[in-house]
């Protein structure tokens, strides 16, 4: 059976636009998305990049909810120890509640930035620590069990809303497989234990509540173009664009290629490991040869397509 297909919308702002430009551009995909079939799109917690514009993460999944009728939506993730439980389960209590049936709850435990942008976060890198306390914490607001007596999640609490674990470690892979939760790895830019960690959920998993039988998701990037010729011009692009926007220089073509040759840049390579590039066939063709790698249920794909129009095609030619 093939595996669900959904996406990372990563909000990206590209050169001379606006994040009001990222948030029109994330409507229109999510549209499109619901009517090509797409189980869900996910939306991630980053701060202090300039080149995506998904930092207030459930404001924007109400804003694409509010312009779509039935995909789902959800964060890929929150990154919880930036915040309290709490806060996140009234926010997510109340977008279930404005879209019952349509919000996931993905969590990560890294800060999703910079260690200064850390510190403005108000965390510590200890604060991670306590990620599977907060997990149950959250878990039992939404659920309406709340594990402080006397505080409940108002709007949230019996929400009920669906977490997912998201990791690139055996750490995310266990926890999930003890809590009985989804795992989704992040195999788009960590791709390293993806095989390991898929096999320790899968041997580690206990049955809860929410889930009877395992469930992965697995990361991959994808650009899908009419011609393999087209997608190999857009991959590279990519790649440059990526140089640029994780050294946070302007670099031309020829230096980021540089860049990308040189032992330094084997870093960038090795995050784009898992990378679907060429036609609709060739791409689905991967797709399917990557989902028996990974064991996975499902795949969620990320656009790597470097402007608007070839990333909306991209995702066009993998429907179906």
């Amino acid at each position: 059976m093939a595996p669900a297909l959904s996406i990372l919308d990563l909000a990206h702002v590209g050169p001379g636009e606006s994040a009001r430009d990222s948030f029109a551009a994330s409507v229109t995909l999510a549209r499109r998305a619901e009517e090509l079939g797409f189980l869900r799109v996910w939306y991630a917690e980053h701060h202090n990049m300039p080149s995506i514009a998904s930092s207030a993460t459930s404001v924007l999944i109400a804003h694409v909810a509010a312009h779509t009728s039935t995909i789902r939506l959800g964060a890929g993730g929150i990154m919880l120890p930036n915040h309290a439980p709490l806060t996140i389960a009234e926010q997510f209590g109340t977008l279930e509640t404005l879209h019952p049936g349509r919000i996931d709850l993905g969590l990560g435990r890294a800060p999703g930035t910079d260690q200064a942008t850390l510190r403005a976060l108000r965390r510590t890198p200890e604060t991670s620590d306590a990620f599977p306390e907060d997990v149950l914490e959250l878990q039992g607001y939404l659920r309406g069990e709340s594990r402080i007596p006397g505080v409940d999640a108002i709007p949230g609490k019996g929400t009920d809303v669906p977490l997912y674990i998201l990791g690139s470690s055996l750490f995310g892979a266990r926890l999930a497989a003890l809590l009985g939760l989804p795992y989704a790895f992040a195999s788009h830019f960590a791709p390293a234990a993806l095989e390991e960690a898929v096999r320790v959920y899968r041997a580690e998993f206990r049955a809860s509540a929410q889930l009877a039988e395992p469930y992965v998701i697995a990361g991959v990037n994808v650009v899908a173009a009419d011609t393999e010729q087209e997608a190999q011009e857009q991959f590279l692009a990519a790649k440059r664009w990526r140089v640029s926007r994780f050294l946070r220089q302007d670099f031309s073509d020829a230096e980021a290629d540089a860049v990308l040759a040189a032992p330094a840049g084997q870093q960038f390579l090795q995050m784009t490991r898992y990378t679907a590039v060429g036609t609709r066939q060739q791409v689905r063709d991967y797709l399917d040869r990557f989902a028996e790698l990974a064991d996975a249920d499902e795949l969620i794909v990320v656009s790597s397509a470097p402007d608007r129009k070839a990333w909306l095609r991209s995702i066009e030619l993998i429907a179906g």
